[in-house]
């Protein structure tokens, strides 16, 4: 068949038109692919998937994978910097102990115990929110991670996403969450996107049928607020979003690298706003193309996260990130 598509005919002769959809390598990037692809194949029978593994990282990764893997094409990824119907998973973290320290918490772990985190603004908080105990960087995907928990003492207990460890499989070794009240949760936690090339129109028209209204506007109030921050993994930025009672709540902070000196704002907005109209396909919101949507609450929502970093920028915030990106800068 000629035209734009690739298409594919079974066994039974039957020809069905073929999405690509790239992913990570790791397990669990593959565990998140595979729910995408398995709720699309459910919405569109005829539709044939194919899954690619990629290798690509950094900042351009969307752009090199799809003009990787082809023609009309797809790429899944977690959002921490089209969201699922299955509701954002929890955003918080989780405190996963050593064997040896199974029944304590972070209250009651030994003084100068060490906590195994690669994440600045998790370090940040809980340096201030626990003195008693100290924090070394860990790298790796959660498999290298847990391995090194468990099969070394240098560590008490780690800090991981608690999303990622329920969709590993690992609730079990999740010992504690940590509320907003000990650690605030990064920019998208426990969100998965669908990134899709802005001219493939129909793409975005497949998938946005996944949206999850609620976890759409919190993302677009959480991006919105760290890039007017101009913040990103090289700056302790933390937030909080809630929607209750058609009022979207965001809580937004910024930390120096030991949690000394920090700043930490509420602000809300309403996000029941009337609209019948149908949102352009073209339309992006700090990177989010919410289709079917109503364009006045995400441009609520967007408002929101802009007003609040404004708030905290006209407190000091920006001295506080420049202090420490440069001292980060200097490890």
């Amino acid at each position: 068949m000629e035209g734009p598509y690739k298409y594919v005919r079974n066994a039974n002769g039957k020809v069905s038109r073929v999405i690509r959809i790239g992913t990570r390598k790791s397990q669990l990037a593959r565990i998140q692919t595979d729910s995408v692809a398995e709720k699309l194949k459910r919405l569109y029978p005829d539709v044939h998937l194919e899954i690619v593994g990629m290798t690509t990282t950094g900042d351009k990764i969307l752009d090199t994978a799809l003009s990787k893997i082809g023609e009309k094409s797809l790429f899944t990824k977690e959002l921490e910097t089209a969201l699922e119907r299955n509701e954002r998973e929890n955003p918080h973290d989780a405190v996963v102990l050593h064997p040896k320290n199974m029944g304590k918490s972070l209250d009651t772990l030994p003084d100068k115990s060490v906590i195994g985190t690669s994440s600045l603004r998790r370090a940040a908080q809980l340096k201030k929110r626990f003195p008693h105990l100290e924090f070394k960087d860990i790298r790796g995907n959660l498999n290298t991670r847990l391995k090194k928990l468990d099969e070394k003492d240098d560590f008490a207990a780690i800090i991981l996403a608690a999303a990622g460890l329920r969709r590993m499989g690992w609730d079990s070794r999740v010992s504690q969450i940590l509320g907003p009240e000990d650690c605030m949760y990064a920019v998208g936690q426990g969100a998965l996107a669908i990134e899709v090339r802005a001219r493939d129109e129909d793409i975005l028209e497949m998938v946005s049928v996944l949206h999850d209204p609620d976890t759409v506007l919190r993302c677009i109030a959480e991006r919105a607020f760290l890039r007017r921050l101009e913040g990103g993994c090289s700056v302790p930025v933390a937030v909080h979003t809630e929607v209750k009672d058609s009022q979207l709540y965001l809580t937004g902070a910024v930390y120096s690298l030991d949690g000394s000196d920090s700043l930490k704002e509420t602000m809300q907005t309403s996000i029941g706003l009337p609209s019948q109209e149908r949102v352009d396909e073209r339309v992006q919101r700090v990177g989010v193309t919410a289709n079917n949507m109503p364009g006045p609450a995400q441009d609520a929502s967007e408002k929101l996260g802009l007003d609040l970093a404004n708030l905290l920028l006209s407190k000091g915030a920006k001295e506080i990130l420049t202090v420490a990106r440069q001292l980060n800068d200097a490890r």
